[in-house]
């Protein structure tokens, strides 16, 4: 039998706490990502849309990057389970597909 007390267990505050940016920089990676998905360059002489793909895919890497290094905060480790870094992750592997094939 244990003897930890349910009262003193903070952990359901401080995953809402670390909810918050982790699902910001997980909203800006899937904005991102869409951005880069959805633009089309007109032809190969496009060079604002080629750079706009990039830049697209270099902050969507760049925010899954950031989510995954602060899950890798033992703490937060500790509180958020692994799910909550996919979907920021997933998108940093998207968009790095689109940037080696449309870049």
């Amino acid at each position: 039998m244990t003897n930890i007390s349910h009262v003193d267990d903070d952990r359901g505050c401080l995953r809402v706490v670390l909810a918050v940016p982790l699902t910001l920089l997980t909203l800006i990676a899937a904005y991102f990502c869409w951005t880069a998905l959805a633009i089309t360059p007109s032809g190969t002489w496009d060079d604002g849309a080629y750079a706009g793909i990039v830049l697209s895919c270099v902050v969507t890497i760049a925010a899954a990057g950031a989510t995954g290094a602060l899950w890798l905060v033992p703490s937060v480790r500790r509180t958020m389970s692994w799910w909550w870094i996919c979907p920021a992750l997933l998108l940093g592997v998207v968009a790095g597909a689109r940037w080696a094939v449309g870049g």
